[in-house]
């Protein structure tokens, strides 16, 4: 009993062939792309392809010099923390300098 709303196997298997045989039909019946078109999508794959290979270089010379910025302030770290601390002797002739200095200046 094959209606509008139940088609049997056969009728839809029949439509697919249909639909399948309409669409390589289309796809055969497409002129084929000329010279000048072909050219111009090589010229504009061959930009993108330029344009993505500087923009990932760019990035690589980005990350690296962020990289190389870390390891430079970690190394300023590392010297700071290395650095001795002064002694209360040391700190004291630094205020007096600091203090002699203001006198001056009046």
């Amino acid at each position: 009993m094959a209606s509008f709303k139940n088609p049997t196997f056969q009728d839809r298997a029949a439509q697919a062939a249909e639909a399948k045989a309409r669409a390589l039909e289309q796809l055969r019946s497409k002129p084929e792309a000329d010279a000048a078109t072909i050219a111009a999508r090589k010229e504009a794959a061959d930009r993108k392809a330029a344009l993505q290979a500087e923009k990932s270089t760019a990035k690589k010379a980005a990350a690296q010099a962020a990289a190389a910025a870390a390891a430079e302030a970690k190394a300023a770290a590392a010297a700071k923390a290395a650095k001795p601390e002064k002694t209360e002797a040391e700190r004291k002739a630094a205020r007096d300098a600091r203090y002699a200095a203001r006198k001056a200046r009046r």
